[in-house]
């Protein structure tokens, strides 16, 4: 759609796109929420299951949408608008999705403005950012951008201008060059106060395109601010392909490291990615001292840039004293699942001159494929020695190396 901005009253904001902002880095009391509105059949784009429920790129187009929506720290709930008819379907689509933010979903009505006001009424933000489920590629810049702007205008929506020749035509001719001077295609999100816009909808039963006409003709004033020409609407068959080399062009690919020791102290054996191994001595740490499932956990940390082991879990805590590593490997695994990404590679490399470890990296591999659900023929663990030489040499006590591979979903 094309829109004129003097015509609807529109004003054109060339917003930069800064920095992602963190949790409570906003003071203006503002609590911005985003529906998502996913109840429509998309026919158009054929293949029978609703378009926003058919995969892309591994997962379904609306696990991309909500996950884009999520990715932004400054949105505090997340609500999906669905249709009756599709509640299996969007609990399969989001069941990998473990962030509180996203809320229970909300059914939608017999047309689009009466599934957005059953959306609206289950809001409790001051503010909402409207968006279309079949746009699963949202940056969180265009998401920052209008956080940004709706602080000081009633209505922001993400807009690019027509650069393209416009005709117009009987179907099959061109007929007539259009000028294009001041036209936008109009994307989502589309973003208002609350209040205002629940007051628009509820002032017409009548049809509209999107919520920018609805709020126009409420009076409401609406900003745009320039959107991305990525942030694609799945409309037709041939747009999931051109989804698919998008998201391929932003691969997010991360490798993490991580490196621990342990000495050796009193026991009866040693635990090494979970498996204990019978040995004369045992090792020390505040924890089980599992050293192989720390460089793990390490690397899990590393790759996200959430720091590490001793920051989630510090030493200093007297709940941790003895506890199973298992429980920190978990949570790592738990940001990675609420991140987006999914782990495609460990690697673990043990040194010690003893215990022998090579007849137990098959229980290791099985063990940390039971923890992370990650496939064993991607999991590696090797042991080697120092040819005797420094504290592993000496026999002293055991260190580890690991690597995490993480790719977004």
């Amino acid at each position: 759609m094309n829109w004129q901005g003097q015509q609807f009253g529109l004003h054109h904001c060339d917003a930069g796109f800064g920095a992602v902002l963190g949790v409570n880095q906003r003071n203006n009391g503002m609590n911005a929420e985003i529906l998502i509105v996913a109840a429509g059949r998309g026919t158009r784009a054929g293949g029978g299951t609703p378009k926003q429920y058919r995969d892309l790129c591994g997962a379904p187009v609306l696990q991309h949408t909500v996950r884009a929506c999520l990715a932004h720290a400054d949105i505090s709930a997340v609500r999906v608008v669905i249709h009756s008819d599709d509640v299996a379907l969007y609990d399969s689509a989001v069941s990998s999705i473990s962030d509180t933010r996203l809320k229970a979903p909300v059914l939608g009505g017999a047309s689009r403005s009466a599934s957005v006001r059953n959306g609206l009424a289950a809001c409790a933000g001051t503010h909402v950012l409207i968006h279309d489920g079949a746009r699963p590629l949202l940056r969180r810049d265009d998401i920052d951008a209008l956080l940004q702007r709706i602080e000081s205008h009633p209505g922001v929506v993400l807009a690019v201008p027509v650069v393209d020749a416009l005709w117009q035509s009987d179907g099959t001719k061109a007929n007539a060059p259009q000028a294009r001077d001041g036209l936008w295609r109009a994307q989502t999100p589309q973003g208002f106060r609350l209040k205002d816009i629940r007051a628009a909808h509820a002032a017409t039963d009548t049809p509209m395109a999107d919520d920018v006409e609805t709020a126009r003709a409420f009076g409401i004033d609406v900003e745009i601010v320039q959107g991305s020409d990525t942030n694609i609407k799945i409309t037709r068959p041939e747009d999931f392909a051109l989804a698919a080399k998008l998201m391929g062009q932003d691969m997010d690919v991360r490798t993490g490291n991580g490196f621990d020791v342990h000495k050796f102290g009193p026991g009866d054996h040693v635990c090494l990615n979970g498996i204990n191994i019978p040995f004369d001595r045992g090792l020390v740490g505040h924890s089980d001292a599992d050293v192989a499932m720390h460089t793990l956990t390490d690397a899990i940390f590393g790759a996200l840039c959430e720091g590490d082991i001793g920051q989630w879990f510090p030493p200093s805590e007297p709940e941790w004293k003895g506890a199973a590593s298992d429980i920190f490997l978990r949570k790592a695994i738990e940001r990675v699942k609420a991140r987006g990404f999914t782990i495609t590679h460990l690697d673990c490399t043990i040194i010690c001159e003893m215990p022998k470890i090579g007849p137990h990296t098959k229980a290791m591999r099985q063990r940390l494929c039971e923890i992370t659900g990650v496939d064993i023929d991607r999991i590696s663990v090797k042991a080697t020695t120092t040819e005797q030489l420094g504290f592993a040499g000496r026999g002293e006590g055991i260190a580890a190396l690991g690597t995490a591979t993480l790719v977004k979903s």
